[in-house]
């Protein structure tokens, strides 16, 4: 097991067909204790009781805002209370729009903005001082192809935007964080089937799609689960400032 005897804290989890919850089952496979975050708090709390059991305690459920900074600090103390000490940091919550350019609205900017790329900033410095106090950990972060190739198919320009500004932030985190033992990663999903997306393709916008996918398929959470537990595992322990692609060549560049 990968992660076993550590512990790890996933953002955005409790989407029972999410990325974040595939992360969660996962990890926890794998040994690694969860602290489930999430705006819902009683699906937060669902999710983390439906995970398998490990040997260093039980896996717990709360409500964080990722977009508010307070709750963010409450989030970790609650965690670190718990837990004692956090290993991996996943930023995975993450909400999407699709409208064109001159439809985005200040509202609509702020809200985009402040889940996808705030999000990352607030819960990256609730968590990073107890990581470095206890000797480094690994942060893992949700960016998209969209950030890559400029817009996205359930996504606007706004998305794209923020996707682009958390590559940006993980590398210079990386940096200044690396001396402390801390690394940081950002992974670049292409287009995968979750609740997100669930319902809103047709079977001729799939196969379109598809056409334009080398590995002649669409993504599944857990391509994206496999490779957090690959950052939040020691097998990367010497990789950081780093984005990986998960879109089955969808962008090859």
């Amino acid at each position: 097991m990968l992660l076993n005897g550590k512990t790890a804290v996933i953002s955005g989890a409790a989407s029972r067909r999410g990325i974040g919850r595939a992360t969660a089952q996962l990890f926890a496979e794998h040994g690694a204790r969860i602290a489930i975050l999430d705006i819902d708090a009683e699906a937060a709390a669902e999710a983390a009781a439906a995970l398998p059991t490990v040997g260093n305690g039980a896996h717990i459920g709360l409500r964080c805002d990722v977009a508010d900074r307070a709750s963010c600090t409450k989030a970790a103390s609650d965690v670190i209370a718990s837990f004692g000490a956090v290993n991996a940091l996943i930023n995975n919550a993450g909400i999407t729009q699709p409208v064109t350019t001159l439809d985005i609205t200040d509202a609509d900017w702020q809200r985009i903005v402040a889940v996808n790329m705030t999000g990352v900033l607030f819960l990256s410095q609730a968590f990073i001082p107890y990581m470095r106090d206890n000797g480094g950990g690994s942060i893992a972060c949700m960016s998209s192809v969209s950030a890559q190739r400029g817009g996205g198919i359930f996504g606007g320009p706004h998305y794209s935007a923020a996707k682009a500004g958390v590559l940006g932030l993980a590398k210079a985190m990386a940096r200044e964080f690396g001396p402390a033992g801390i690394r940081v990663n950002s992974v670049t999903p292409g287009l995968i089937q979750t609740d997100i997306t669930g319902g809103k393709l047709t079977d001729q916008m799939r196969a379109d799609i598809i056409k334009g996918i080398p590995l002649n398929r669409l993504g599944e959470a857990i391509d994206v689960a496999n490779i957090y537990l690959f950052l939040a595992s020691d097998l990367s322990a010497y990789v950081t400032g780093a984005v990986i692609d998960v879109n089955g060549g969808m962008l090859i560049h």
